[in-house]
């Protein structure tokens, strides 16, 4: 069996999992169709990466200087 190859940077997993959590939510709340999946998995990931974008905007971690 060929299985894909993936290694993502850390942030690129926690854009993932955010995504997968907000799709797995909208499965959840039956919002989730056979016509709609493919859309509701792109919004997922962008509303994951707004997500990502405006904490980092919003904090300062512990190894950027001010």
């Amino acid at each position: 069996m060929n299985k894909p190859y993936l290694s993502l940077q850390p942030s690129e997993g926690i854009v993932v999992s955010a995504a997968a959590t907000i799709y797995a939510a909208w499965i959840q709340a039956g919002l989730i169709t056979d016509a709609n999946k493919k859309q509701k998995l792109e919004e997922s990931i962008m509303d994951a990466i707004t997500i990502a974008r405006k904490t980092d905007n919003s904090v300062q971690s512990d190894n950027e200087m001010d």
